[in-house]
């Protein structure tokens, strides 16, 4: 399909012949437009021509590489040539210099900038009324999305180029709309734009909207179909006049704008998001519960140790932390501010959204650090490093809305994101990062339909508002006290409850200034989904001195427990301590170590409070406490296999010498190496049932995964394992090299996930700037 609403048939739009230069460009030519004209003749014409180019030098009319071009790398091409192209330079004075490279843009300058006479209104009535281009494609959130998204289509062609579209659909075929008719072997056949393809497998989307993803096993003849699908509107000469001025209008959606109902949504629902296929998995964590445990179970102990790499999928980034999302045998990945979508079988592109990396990001968004996606009908959402979260359309990529979650904060520059964001009924739930640097923490709740906030829960107190008694001193006036929500949270839909961790106070290893408990870090907080309300917490770590985030993954879980049926709230928290809750009430049922290496608590109390060791506080000259500021255990991911009734996680055996500030630098200990050791914890007593020692640094983040009786983990080397999950055996292994790809000691920065395609089961992860797949064979 051409990416044009079609052809009017009444009046036909002729060519424009003059190359006139936009009014809104003419402002940029520091010389008179017709001395650079003159300028363009004399250094660039003989090769250019006119601009059309000529056998020595190419078009440089309505050329899409020169219109994406930035003005300075525009600019340092034509001041220092292309000298293994034959390009001379041209040392011009700066003034020249700047009008050559203005009239060069103005060249293939887009189609907004044109500014075409014409009722804009008119045309967008036309656009979804009678023309009935909305009936194929969308622009700015309505029509359908069967053709190219056309909401940006104003900045990304020129006005001859969209002129020739309305004069001929077949001009100009967007990549990935080519039409093809497809018979299949086992019988039927399908029609629609081969999205992507290869010589074994073919990517078709429908004129629904729907994908057919295809092996060339299961093909019998592809035929490709010249020109477009696009059937020629009827316009007046008003009409077509009004229709390009509406078209050239349309530059994205405005930062800010709310997204509207789709005119037809598909996509999954959140009924199936919360009761998944097994074949999907649809969230960061696979199931809304945190429960890292798939009922698939092709893959078992007995024949693991046959998978095999089915594809690998890089992405432009040295280490990727994201969990892939796959519904409906699509998978979506994400790097920094970009996701993909692909074939789930054969790794291979449907579409691919990205923005610029913001320059104001800091800490961990600023390295790049996206752990997911999340998906709701026809959307697909993202937090950016900026903290703006995105909406995208499921079958095309195109932006439908932005909200910002800064909006209202007092000070947001420490403010980021880098988890994926949690769908809650009709809701989008996203947390901030940025307690390390201080900030004040917050949860917000957004309506995925338009990107309006619908709640937003702030995890710390203002000064005098219930809780501040927790805060003695400056640091909450001072820096905001910090309580980031920096990892994706769960939901009950039983009790319509939201659970989400938060992050340490601040300043980290310095409470002088933050006197009390610093409520609400350190804690597992549990919300009314539909309000924001808090129903109730608990805090893990009173008084945080060694930046215990208490993020780790808050398991909602139903089942017997010491004989009576419960509902359960399971975490294993940084501290060391493995806690098991009623999660109606709140009332702490379980707190064990799950670490040998514990030395600053003896336990936890009948009043749910640790009893802590004394004299452990960070000093100027270092306190030796364990764990080390990495934790016990961390964000990685965790399951619980329903039929053991075990809990497996990555724990880390390490201690750390904590120093007072001014500067945040708790330090290893020499002569006393960690380790990292996978480990199975009957969650009855939080008793050690197995463990599979790791060899390496201590210092790698890699999840776990529970499916058919193996525990696929990353291990501390940079290899992927699978062990048997009642008895930790060894069974296959791949040795990924994560760690040498990062070149900073981590070992893995991501955590294991499995869907089925095509009757198939497949096993992916991240591992640095890969996303690797394995299945049987």
């Amino acid at each position: 399909m051409a990416r044009n609403p079609g052809t009017p048939a009444q009046n036909r739009i002729t060519k424009r012949e003059d190359m006139k230069i936009p009014a809104a460009l003419l402002v940029a030519l520091a010389l008179p437009a017709q001395d650079a004209r003159e300028l363009f003749g004399k250094h660039c014409g003989v090769c250019h021509g006119d601009g059309h180019g000529t056998e020595r030098g190419p078009n440089l009319a309505n050329n899409r590489r020169v219109r994406t071009q930035p003005v300075e790398a525009l600019r340092g091409v034509i001041r220092d040539g292309i000298p293994e192209r034959g390009m001379p330079a041209f040392p011009l004075p700066a003034a020249e210099l700047d009008a050559l490279t203005a009239l060069v843009r103005s060249l293939s300058a887009p189609a907004a900038a044109a500014n075409p006479p014409g009722d804009r209104a008119a045309g967008e009535r036309f656009f979804f009324g009678a023309g009935g281009c909305g009936k194929c494609h969308m622009a700015l959130g309505r029509g359908k999305a069967v053709g190219p998204d056309l909401s940006s289509i104003g900045e990304e062609a020129t006005l001859a180029e969209l002129e020739e579209s309305l004069r001929n659909p077949a001009a100009r075929i967007s990549a990935g709309y080519q039409i093809v008719s497809v018979s299949l072997r086992a019988g039927g056949s399908l029609r629609g734009f081969a999205r992507n393809r290869s010589r074994y497998n073919i990517q078709v989307q429908d004129f629904e909207g729907r994908f057919h993803l295809l092996s060339m096993d299961e093909v019998a003849e592809v035929i490709e179909q010249a020109g477009s699908m696009m059937a020629a509107p009827r316009c007046s000469p008003s009409e077509c006049r009004d229709l390009l001025a509406y078209l050239s209008s349309l530059t994205g959606p405005a930062p800010g704008a709310r997204g509207i109902t789709l005119d037809s949504e598909g996509g999954p629902s959140f009924r199936r998001i919360a009761s998944p296929d097994p074949a999907d998995w649809p969230t960061y964590h696979g199931h809304i519960s945190g429960n890292r445990h798939s009922p698939l179970n092709q893959i078992t102990p007995a024949n693991v140790r046959d998978l095999r790499l089915a594809w690998v999928f890089p992405i432009n980034h040295y280490v990727l932390e994201v969990t892939p999302v796959v519904v409906d045998g699509v998978m979506y990945v994400s790097g920094p501010n970009q996701v993909y979508a692909l074939d789930a079988r054969a790794g291979r592109t449907l579409w691919h959204y990205q923005r610029a990396r913001s320059p104001e990001a800091r800490g961990d968004p600023a390295k790049g650090t996206n752990r997911g996606v999340a998906i709701l009908g026809d959307r697909v959402f993202l937090v950016t490093d900026n903290a703006r979260l995105l909406a995208l359309h499921r079958v095309t990529g195109q932006l439908l809305w932005e909200a910002n979650l800064k909006e209202g904060v007092a000070d947001p520059r420490n403010v980021g994101n880098t988890a994926a964001p949690l769908v809650v009924n009709d809701l989008v739930v996203a947390g901030v990062s940025g307690g390390d640097s201080g900030m004040r923490g917050y949860l917000d709740a957004y309506k995925a339909a338009t990107g309006e906030r619908a709640w937003r829960f702030w995890t710390v107190p203002l000064p005098g508002e219930p809780g501040s008694e927790t805060w003695q001193g400056s640091a909450l006036a001072r820096f905001g006290g910090g309580a980031a929500t920096w990892m994706t949270g769960t939901f009950d839909p039983e009790t319509n409850t939201i659970f989400w961790g938060t992050g340490n106070p601040y300043p980290a290893m310095n409470g002088d200034e933050r006197r009390g408990d610093n409520l609400y870090s350190d804690c597992v907080l549990a919300l009314d989904a539909a309000t924001g309300r808090l129903k109730w917490h608990y805090q893990f770590t009173p008084h945080d001195l060694y930046d215990w985030d208490g993020g780790q993954t808050p398991m909602v879980v139903n089942r017997r427990y010491r004989g009576r049926d419960r509902k359960l709230l399971i975490q294993a928290n940084r501290n060391g301590f493995f806690y098991v809750f009623d999660r109606i009430s709140g009332e702490l049922l379980l707190a064990e170590p799950f670490v040998d290496r514990l030395t600053w608590a003896k336990g936890i109390g009948r009043d749910g409070r640790p009893i802590v060791v004394p004299g452990l506080e960070p000093t100027r000259d270092g306190t030796k406490v364990c764990p080390n500021v990495l934790g016990a255990a961390n964000w990685p991911s965790m399951a619980l296999n329903p039929e053991t009734g075990w809990f497996y996680l990555m724990a880390r055996e390490a201690c750390g010498v904590y120093t007072k500030p001014p500067a945040w630098n708790p330090k290893p200990i020499p002569l006393e190496p960690g380790r990292m050791f996978l480990r199975a914890l009957d969650i009855e007593t939080g008793r050690r049932v197995w463990e599979v020692p790791n060899h390496g640094p201590a210092d790698s983040w890699g999840g776990v995964l529970s499916t058919g009786g193996v525990i696929f983990f990353g291990e501390d080397s940079g290899a992927l394992g699978a062990v048997d999950a009642r008895t930790g055996k060894d069974l296959w292994h791949v040795q990924t090299n994560a760690s040498a790809a990062l070149g900073d000691g981590h070992s893995w920065r991501s955590s294991p996930m499995t869907f089925m395609a095509a009757g198939k089961q497949y096993i992916a992860v991240a591992a640095g700037p890969n996303i690797l797949c394995f299945t049987l064979p």
